[in-house]
């Protein structure tokens, strides 16, 4: 009786939160005096274990373009998120109001149109490919077929994803959703076609990524989007978004790389080939970790161990500490690197791996893990022709995405800058009645 007094009680202050959230939110909205065009503006939104960013963009049409016209960061409690999702609702909404009520104020708008990115190892991106055999072998393939074509190879990617997952939680059967789809490649008769539309043949070979998510996180994604006032347009795999900041607009599409998004909770990693995305896989192991095992090493406080790490590689580390804060480091290091070697192990189909790495997120600013990853025979057992060079994505590398705050200057801000990329395509896919055959095969894959 007593345990459903409190969970009640529990359950009550939970809501008063959220709904006292929100009611600031919309009182923003009204301070802000200014409701923008939908067709104009969007809200990227990253919820990190360790930020929130908020990211304003307004969409030019003429050329497909974002002008990035309001930034917002806040800092995220310990509780708030476990491994890359939430875990506390009503904090993640209060720290997502705060970025936002920075970003409109900055902007001076207020917007509703959201994409908000989604991580954490339960995440499932990788490409799957399919060979389908006609029967009408002289009939030219039709939109109609197409469709049915992909929507074998989702089906088959989710019972894939269905099963990897049941397999990491001892047999426990996960609901999940689909979050992203992307054409890597397709073949016809073994010759590659980039629209299959009127190509006849027997055999079409199709690769696929596909991204699932369980349903319990996406729900609280919804629900977080739902307090704010947020239409929520799309919900993104973070590094598929950081790959779709990367490609842009297929200027880029015989790009080959590894991408890693180093966050609070996860590294994320997107294995690019030729422009396709190949695969994306994610592991716990992000800066927190780096910080736990200094705080558990010296038996200090968590903020006195992030104050020392944070430290490390400059003068404020005091000399007699150093020793100690770079054990409790290089050890976390060692499992970060098996980490990446096990994760990039798991793309059997590539020949070999691209030899550029581009990292972004918080957890990349420690210096250690780049010159982990520039010196370390770690890439000697994979499929790498030479030792891959290894280099922070710059914003100014992010394609037809421009700030005009000066706020979005480093490799933090990669991950919001592809969500805002990704809520661009979502958006011209939706509006698109009478787009060519790219654009159509695209809205199948839209979700």
């Amino acid at each position: 009786m007593l345990s459903t007094k409190l969970k009640s009680v529990g359950k009550a202050a939970a809501n008063k939160a959220l709904s006292s959230s929100k009611e600031k939110f919309n009182e923003l909205r009204q301070r802000t005096g200014k409701k923008a065009s939908e067709d104009d503006y969007l809200v990227a939104l990253d919820i990190g274990t360790e930020f929130v960013k908020a990211l304003i963009g307004k969409v030019n049409p003429e050329d497909g373009s974002i002008d990035i016209a309001g930034v917002g960061r806040r800092h995220q409690a310990l509780s708030d998120m476990q491994a890359g999702a939430i875990a506390d609702i009503s904090g993640v909404v209060e720290n997502c109001d705060a970025a936002l009520s920075e970003a409109e104020d900055q902007a001076g708008i207020s917007v509703r149109p959201a994409v908000i990115g989604i991580a954490g190892e339960l995440v499932k991106g990788t490409t799957t490919t399919v060979k389908v055999s006609r029967k009408t072998v002289n009939t030219p393939i039709d939109l109609e077929e197409m469709e049915r074509i992909i929507r074998l190879v989702q089906q088959r990617a989710e019972q894939r994803a269905k099963a990897e997952l049941s397999w990491e939680m001892g047999g426990k059967e996960v609901a999940i959703r689909l979050v992203n789809s992307a054409l890597v490649s397709i073949e016809i008769d073994g010759y590659p076609v980039t629209n299959p539309i009127g190509f006849q043949g027997k055999d079409v070979v199709i690769q696929l990524y596909t991204a699932f998510a369980p349903l319990i996180h996406i729900g609280a994604l919804e629900k977080t989007a739902e307090e704010l006032d947020l239409d929520l347009i799309a919900v993104a795999a973070e590094p598929f978004a950081v790959a779709r900041a990367v490609i842009g607009d297929r200027q880029n599409q015989n790009l080959s790389a590894i991408l890693m998004d180093v966050g609070g909770g996860t590294t994320d990693i997107a294995v690019i080939d030729d422009g396709g995305v190949q695969g994306t896989k994610m592991f716990g192991i992000g800066g927190r970790a780096y910080t736990h095992a200094i705080e558990r090493d010296m038996g200090i406080s968590f903020d006195q161990a992030e104050t020392l790490k944070l430290s490390y590689g400059t003068s404020q580390l005091p000399p007699q500490k150093r020793p100690a804060v770079e054990s409790a480091l290089d050890k976390t290091a060692d499992v970060w690197i098996s980490g990446i070697e096990l994760a990039l192990g798991e793309f059997p189909k590539l020949d070999h791996l691209p030899n550029r790495m581009f990292l972004c997120g918080g957890g990349a600013s420690l210096d250690m893990l780049l010159s982990r990853l520039e010196e370390g025979n770690w890439f000697k057992d994979l499929p790498f022709t030479r030792r891959p060079s290894v280099n922070l994505i710059r914003p100014s590398q992010v394609v037809g995405i421009k700030d005009t705050t000066g706020k979005v200057n480093d490799h933090t801000f990669i991950t919001a800058m592809g969500l805002l990329r990704v809520g661009l395509d979502t958006m011209q896919l939706g509006s698109s009645d009478s787009g060519g055959i790219r654009e159509k095969l695209d809205r199948m894959l839209s979700v």
